[in-house]
């Protein structure tokens, strides 16, 4: 006869049970943690994600402020010859009292600057003297001649003299006598240095347009008045001046302290007034 153990099979279940439920909440757990797993990796791939964009458009916001402007190119010099309507016989620029309303005494010397815009001794005199010769042209007590030339163009690597005395030239073709020393004193007042690359037309362009000739821009591109001032250059070798600044009173040279280039205002006041008896 066999015998049966009461209560085993039920014992057998419950372990069975038992060990079902704990082996779903095992493989529960486990597919929290590899959906916890995967959104921690989306969160990390989107935060990446964010970064690199982020990264990348701070470049470009980087790059469109800082990047370096084009090399600017520039004509070659023309070769016809065209000569400012407002100059004189001598190549120059003459500034009398009529510009500014007034009337300029027939007895007022004549007072002549050779200049190169690329010239720092010429900045040195532009600053030490240039504006007490205005007031006296402007007050009719001279007349006032500037011949600027272009003999530095070897100074600068963009031949500058020539293209900043183009300017020049160009603004006073474009609105005068008034608006030219405007331009003039631009030049002076942000001089480049010697053996550089001198500044860019688009700089020239600037300062004319800041002086009031809105209309010189393709003539400082075009170089126009290049070959005009060659023969400006070459005419004041000719008049014996062998560097700048040069000036004369009534064709006399006025000479600095102890012989220097850059007569002071004082020395500039006594020839005007030997000139003037």
């Amino acid at each position: 006869m066999r015998h049966v153990v009461r209560g085993s099979t039920g014992r057998r279940r419950r372990v069975n049970d038992q060990r079902k439920q704990r082996a779903e909440r095992a493989e529960k757990m486990r597919k929290e943690r590899e959906r916890h797993d995967r959104r921690q990796r989306n969160l990390i791939t989107v935060a990446f994600v964010v970064v690199i964009i982020a990264l990348v458009a701070g470049v470009a916001v980087w790059y469109s402020q800082n990047k370096p402007e084009p090399a600017e190119t520039y004509n070659d010099p023309p070769t016809e010859l065209v000569t400012p309507k407002k100059v004189t016989d001598d190549y120059g620029v003459e500034v009398t009292a009529e510009d500014f309303g007034g009337k300029t005494a027939d007895d007022a010397p004549h007072v002549v600057v050779y200049e190169d815009f690329q010239c720092p001794v010429c900045q040195i005199f532009e600053q030490a003297s240039g504006d007490h010769l205005m007031n006296l042209a402007e007050d009719g007590k001279i007349t006032l001649e500037y011949r600027t030339i272009a003999f530095l163009d070897k100074a600068s690597e963009t031949e500058y003299s020539s293209r900043s005395a183009n300017a020049a030239m160009c603004v006073l073709e474009d609105t005068g006598v008034k608006k030219f020393k405007k331009m003039h004193d631009l030049l002076y007042q942000n001089q480049p240095e010697e053996g550089g690359e001198g500044l860019p037309d688009s700089k020239l362009i600037s300062f004319a347009e800041e002086a009031g000739a809105a209309d010189a821009k393709s003539c400082i591109k075009k170089r126009t008045y290049d070959p005009w001032l060659r023969d400006a250059t070459e005419a004041s070798a000719k008049n014996d001046v062998e560097g700048t600044p040069a000036v004369r009173v009534n064709g006399k040279d006025v000479e600095g302290k102890d012989g220097g280039a850059v007569p002071t205002p004082d020395l500039l006041d006594k020839a005007i007034k030997a000139a003037t008896k």
